[in-house]
């Protein structure tokens, strides 16, 4: 038996499914920023904003860094803006409409269910506004140093075209496989790629139609993230293993081997300047940006995993001296080098205050030394931050516990100026918003849990709770709005939650980042075992021990890997968790190690049978809390059919549950509208399950 959620929606608007002091609607209609970029001359920047659907560039410049909007798209139809950039002479915006970049495919997305199909595009238009050039159909544009020309893909070749249209893109040249990573030289004249072949990957450079392609140091291997030197002499790329070789143990973890390479573009001649440590924590870094290779003045950056915290190194060009710039028990993320490339800034969860770990600040340190600078200490949240075409502002996307996401100037003295205040709706309900405080308790085999825990102004004795399971695995929840859209639609999510009554508690559960390697990287974990669950059952079980919450009232709801530990609980700890919601999770993890011919591998009967007991489908018989399933069919990080055959199973047990099937979208809800809905939806059916039952 199912029921479909479509009539409530027909009968109910948000305002008035629950009486509270504010709506949904409100609370998620925050001008979300994203993209943030400066000129590399000038004191300016851009960014985009999804405001409800309605997705612009915004730009602003000294001295007063009013926010001024120079697009005007008017419609939530589920068109991305992405890869922005401004031109090096400041005088042009380059960005893509369309597609999906978040998700494993980036092709058109058509959420809007529009009878014209939709394409992914690059565009250009002039930084104080004006026409609106189309530069061709394609993604990932890379303007030239003379801010003429923009490269960008598609179809997995390289194409050309102009800023100011004059001329109609085209290809710019041919080679086999699929070409991206590209980067013009520093004088413009030529241009590096890899050329990835599926098994391998070759670095080339294409200088001109009468010349070859010039590939350097090919080999057996996969290279990848070229960086040119800023004379324009030489490139520094990274090495990884080929693809192939003896078939690996399933449920062994294994180094997964990378080293830095160095070559000479007029020569030809090149080295391995670094080699990681053949250790677990050594292995490739599997965080944000990767390996953050860069050619800075005299040094080259990167950053390893290799003493359990993702920090940056320095190490000159013939790989002597290599040297820890952020030495510490803390991640570094959003890395960004300065446009003299002597100063890296970067987000950490570092800071003077212990619930700094569930933060992120802002930092800055040069390039060839260990000095350390906190640019925005306090209680609030920095990401992403920029350094402007002086070499000294910076730029960042901040918020608060209470206040969302804004792009703000880090002043002398740590102050925080906010650009695009007056973008905030005048009825999002600010004063309405509870800070969450961070708690920590044990899991069954003794590996400590963290959490933020958001508790109702006003308390009522005997109240229900939820759990909140984030997605990615590796992802960090935070003590205020996330940086991450996804995340801060569930950020609102929970305070309106929290606004209803419940108190609920955000679990940053192992397989998350931001507490070091073991904790990101932990064993038996996934299709392996499943390790992670014991982490949200002793939530569940913390949840029920707190005071004026009642224990036969836990609800737990989650998204995508959040789903399918959200699945887990339902079936496997029902008279835990009485109610959950699965949001596009992953619902079977069965595997299948003889596809394709390949060889099996050694453990793959264990495997598949670990993979079958870390499968929310295999607990179908012990399933009973009441359960609602959200899904979009356009789904490009986990197929629908995840969703389907768990309907189909519950359908075969005649076990009574909800859907809610959404058409055309995908895993991030493009359209604000199908956000609301799944939002409406996941808040009114832990309403109706845990606090209307008798």
């Amino acid at each position: 038996m199912k029921k479909s959620l479509f009539i409530i929606f027909l009968l109910l608007s948000a305002s008035k499914i629950f009486a509270q002091s504010f709506s949904l609607k409100s609370v998620l209609s925050y001008p979300f920023p994203t993209q943030l970029v400066a000129a590399p001359v000038g004191a300016k920047i851009a960014w985009a904003a999804n405001e409800q659907g309605k997705r612009n560039i915004y730009t602003a410049e000294a001295p007063d860094y009013k926010a001024i909007k120079i697009t005007g798209y008017i419609d939530d139809d589920g068109q991305e803006i992405s890869s922005l950039s401004i031109s090096p002479d400041g005088k042009w915006i380059v960005f893509v409409r369309g597609g999906d970049h978040g998700g494993r495919d980036a092709s058109p997305v058509n959420a809007n269910s529009s009878a014209i199909a939709p394409k992914v595009q690059v565009f250009a238009i002039p930084f104080g506004g004006g026409k609106l050039i189309t530069i061709g159909e394609g993604d990932n544009p890379v303007i030239s140093p003379n801010s003429g020309q923009v490269l960008f893909s598609k179809a997995g070749q390289v194409m050309i075209g102009t800023l100011d249209g004059t001329s109609a893109s085209k290809s710019l040249f041919y080679a086999k496989g699929i070409n991206g990573a590209y980067k013009w030289s520093p004088d413009g004249k030529k241009i590096a790629f890899i050329s990835n072949r599926t098994d391998h990957a070759f670095l080339g450079i294409y200088t001109d139609e009468q010349s070859p392609v010039q590939w350097l140091l090919p080999s057996f291997s996969k290279d990848s993230a070229p960086v040119w030197s800023p004379d324009g002499n030489d490139i520094a790329f990274i090495r990884t293993p080929g693809a192939g070789g003896e078939t690996d143990s399933i449920l062994t973890k294994k180094h997964q081997p990378w080293a830095i390479f160095t070559v000479n573009v007029i020569t030809g001649a090149g080295k391995q300047i670094w080699k990681a440590p053949e250790t677990l924590r050594g292995s490739f870094p599997s965080v944000d940006g990767g390996a953050n290779l860069l050619w800075a003045e005299g040094k080259i950056i990167f950053t390893s995993y290799e003493d359990g915290w993702p920090h940056l190194y320095a190490i000159n060009a013939d790989g002597t001296n290599r040297l820890l710039l952020t030495p510490g028990e803390f991640a570094v993320e959003n890395v960004k080098l300065s446009a003299d490339k002597k100063t890296l800034v970067f987000a950490a969860n570092k800071g003077g205050n212990a619930d700094d770990l569930d933060r992120r600040h802002i930092y800055k340190v040069s390039v060839d030394k260990p000095d350390m600078q906190i640019l925005t200490p306090g209680k609030g949240i920095e990401a992403y931050p920029v350094i402007g075409g002086d070499n000294k502002t910076v730029f960042c996307l901040s918020s608060t516990a209470e206040r969302p996401l804004l792009p703000v100037i880090i002043r002398d003295k740590q102050r925080l100026n906010l650009i695009g205040e007056s973008l905030l709706p005048t009825d999002f309900p600010l004063k309405e918003m509870v800070a969450p405080k961070h708690v920590n308790f044990k899991a069954p085999d003794g590996k400590t849990v963290y959490g933020q825990l958001f508790t109702p102004k006003k308390v009522i004795k005997n109240h229900p709770a939820i759990v909140y399971v984030h997605g990615g695995p590796q992802r960090q929840m935070f003590l205020g709005w996330n940086p991450m859209d996804y995340y801060s639609i569930d950020y609102a999510l929970n305070q309106y939650l929290v606004n209803m009554g419940f108190t609920v508690l955000s679990v940053n559960y192992r397989l998350g980042i931001g507490y070091g390697y073991e904790f990101h990287k932990p064993l038996n974990a996934g299709a392996q075992g499943a390790s992670e669950y014991q982490d949200i059952k002793a939530a569940g079980e913390w949840l029920a021990q707190q005071a004026n919450v009642d224990k036969n009232k836990i609800g737990i709801y989650g998204g995508s890997y959040g789903g399918y530990l959200t699945a887990l609980a339902l079936g496997k700890d029902s008279e835990l968790f009485a109610a959950g919601v699965d949001i596009h999770g992953v619902n079977n993890r069965f595997s299948n190690q003889d596809a394709e011919g390949k060889k099996a591998a050694p453990d793959a009967q264990l495997a598949a049978k670990v993979a079958e007991e870390s499968s929310p489908v295999s607990y179908i018989a012990t399933w009973t809390s009441p359960t609602l399933i959200i899904h979009a069919d356009d789904d490009r990080n986990v197929a629908f059919n995840q969703s389907v055959d768990l309907a189909k199973r519950f359908e075969d047990k005649k076990f009574d549950f909800e859907f809610l099937a959404i058409p055309d979208d995908t895993h991030h809800w493009m359209k604000f509208s199908n956000g609301l809905k799944v939002s409406e939806a996941t808040a009114d059916f832990l309403k109706r399950k845990l606090m209307d039952k008798k």
